[in-house]
């Protein structure tokens, strides 16, 4: 399936690029982090396991476990906070 994956703040930065379509078989975000892992050592990297990193998938946030569908749109961010 096809998916819209998004980077944001410091993870944008860290791998230079703030968005990109990705042609995926993952189920879960957790599939879809461990298949960008393996793609480039500058993934493996940012999304490595124990890294604090946010997920949204269609601009919800959840956690590794969300289910995936044809054309959503996942989101990878640091944790933020403000006031």
């Amino acid at each position: 399936m096809k998916v819209t994956i998004r980077f944001f703040s410091s993870l944008r930065e860290e791998l230079g690029i703030s968005h990109q379509e990705h042609e995926t078989l993952a189920l879960s975000v957790a599939q879809l982090r461990s298949e960008l892992m393996l793609l480039q050592p500058v993934f493996s990297q940012a999304l490595a396991p124990g890294k604090a990193i946010r997920v949204a998938v269609n601009q919800e946030v959840c956690d590794d476990t969300a289910l995936l569908s044809e054309g959503c749109e996942v989101a990878f961010f640091p944790p933020v906070t403000g006031g």
